[in-house]
Order: C-alpha cells, then structure tokens, then sequence
C-alpha cells in the first residue's frame, strides 16, 4: 500500500509550523534568566573541574627554557601525570595544609615539568628534570655532571638570538636513560651556575633545570635548591598558542595575524 502526504494549505497560505511548536509554552523572561543562569553555572563547574583533574593553561613569562619554550607561548599542562596533590589545585586551595599525593606515576628524567616553588611564594616554575632522587649532580665548566659521568653532547649551531649582548650556542645534549633535548648555553658567560658543587638529591625530590643554561634560575640556585614531589603540578604537553611579545601585547588582538608564531601552534614539548 502507497501513502502519499499532501500540503492541505490554500494557495497563498504559507505553511503551517508544527503542532508541537504551537503547542510549545513560551518561557518569561524571569524564566529566560533563570535558564540562562543554570547554563553559565553548568559551564563554570565544568571549566573548574576540568581545570583541577585534568589540563591546565600556562604561559611561558621568562626565556629560561629556550631554545624549546619562547616567551608568549601557551602551554597545556597535564595535571593528573604524576598524582595529584596540594600543588595541583587550584588557589584557594593550594593554601590547605594537605600532604602526599595520590595516584599518578613517578616523574621520568627530561620530562618538562611545571611545580610550584616554596622558596618564591609558591609560584609556578616549569624546568626540566635532570636528578632524579639519589642522583649526584654537578656542573664543571658548563658541562654537566650526573652521578660522576660527563653528560654527552653535541654542538649544533650558533643562535642569533638575545643572550646578554652575546651569541648563543645550542647542543643536543643526551642523558643517560636516552632522553635527548636541545639546550642554550651563551658564549663567554661563566657564571656561577656553570660551576658548582656536587649536589646529591634527597629522597622524594628532584633536581631541575633551565635548557636556557646561563639564565635559569633552577635547582642549581638557593632561591630553587631541591624539588620535592609534592610540589609538582603536572606534565607540559603542548604549545596551544604562541605570541611574540616583540610585535604584539598579548591584549593588542588587531595585531595579532603579524604576532603569532604559526609554526608553533600544538607543537610538542619536547
């Protein structure tokens, strides 16, 4: 059997809207408000547990992980990595007197990690791991040390970018476990940070520093010293967005086309 549905409207009548429409009850606008206000609520609650349980957004405001991370980049930080903890919340929260640190797995050495330093009113750094707890580490002349062992590396090229008024030079540099990343080092800079003592990390710390080698305040300073592991936020994923402060204010948005750095949007961080 056929069925056929035919327009039952006169000529010149326009279609009719459904029944369910015309029978659908029209909101206040008290009403309107009310919904409006239960949606942004929604949006809030998932946008804060979102933020404490899962990613987190950090600005990179300072050049002591150059080569591989730039001032103006955007980086999503993966809060429950390594467990969470006192130093994963978000402020208020932060100030509770909470210890340890629960799930997650233990930090690797070379993962990029952002931590909240106590030494500098629990402000976020991000560095790179190098000791891990038990490791004895030190510089000699700018080379680095790791439980005695010279840590390869590799010249690779000279930067022309902004280092005290010199040349950088950058090596690949490879530690012992394989993991292998691109430091700064400036030429003729022989700074204290390039010649220490040797350091053995405690247990349930961490040793960090800056790839920018000769401006990074890190684990090798008094002001950073040892890391411990509750103070680790999470893991640094990826650049989600990139400006270069050098032509635009991040709040300039009509310069932003000329500012951006296209090239390292999602970029790993590596």
């Amino acid at each position: 059997m056929a069925f056929s549905f035919r327009n039952k409207a006169k000529p010149g009548e326009g279609i009719k809207a459904s029944a369910l429409e015309d029978d659908a009850p029209k909101m206040t606008a008290k009403e309107e408000i009310v919904d409006i206000a239960k949606t942004v609520f929604l949006a809030v609650v998932i946008t804060v547990i979102f933020r404490i349980f899962f990613f987190q957004p950090f600005n990179i405001p300072s050049g002591s992980m150059q080569p591989n991370l730039l001032v103006g980049d955007f980086i999503v930080v993966s809060k429950g990595t390594y467990g969470y903890s006192r130093s994963s919340l978000i402020y208020p929260l932060t100030r509770m007197d909470v210890r340890g640190h629960v799930m997650g797995r233990e930090p690797e050495r070379g993962e990029i990690i952002v931590f909240k330093n106590a030494r500098h009113g629990n402000r976020d750094y991000i560095k790179r791991l190098i000791g891990m707890p038990g490791d004895t580490v030190q510089m000699k002349g700018g080379t680095l040390f790791l439980n005695g062992e010279a840590i390869k590396r590799e010249f690779l090229s000279n930067e022309t970018v902004d280092c005290s008024s010199s040349v950088a030079a950058t090596f690949r540099e490879t530690l012992p476990d394989g993991q292998s990343f691109i430091i700064q080092e400036c030429r003729g800079n022989a700074g204290d940070n390039d010649n220490t003592r040797p350091m053995t990390v405690p247990e349930g710390h961490y040793f960090f520093m800056g790839d920018n080698r000769d401006n990074s305040q890190d684990s090798r300073t008094p002001q950073v010293e040892f890391v411990p592991r509750d103070a680790l936020v999470g893991k640094a994923r990826r650049v989600a967005f990139s400006v270069d402060g050098n032509k635009s204010k991040i709040w300039q948005i009509w310069k932003w086309p000329s500012a951006i750095r296209y090239g390292r949007l999602f970029d790993r961080v590596e």
